[in-house]
């Protein structure tokens, strides 16, 4: 199987997450390599996984796994 984005191996198994409300496969195995498969910047969005906020500092680090859901929406700027 070959999977988009230089991140993830390709014939990685992939993983059904839910994103926004929707069912979505994935070879991504953290939360940093799933924004990058995208197409998305880093600093365009932001992300929680599992009902709890991710900095992106700490994307790299958390892992997916089959189930998980996942949140985007734009971050807030400005004071």
């Amino acid at each position: 199987m070959n999977t988009v984005g230089k991140s993830t191996t390709i014939g990685a198994p992939s993983i059904t997450l839910v994103v926004n409300g929707v069912a979505q496969t994935t070879a991504a195995r953290t939360l940093a390599q799933w924004v990058e498969q995208q197409g998305q910047s880093h600093q365009a969005v932001a992300t929680a996984l599992n009902s709890e906020f991710v900095p992106r500092a700490l994307r790299a680090q958390r892992l997916l796994a089959d189930g998980d859901t996942i949140v985007t929406f734009q971050p807030i700027e400005g004071g």
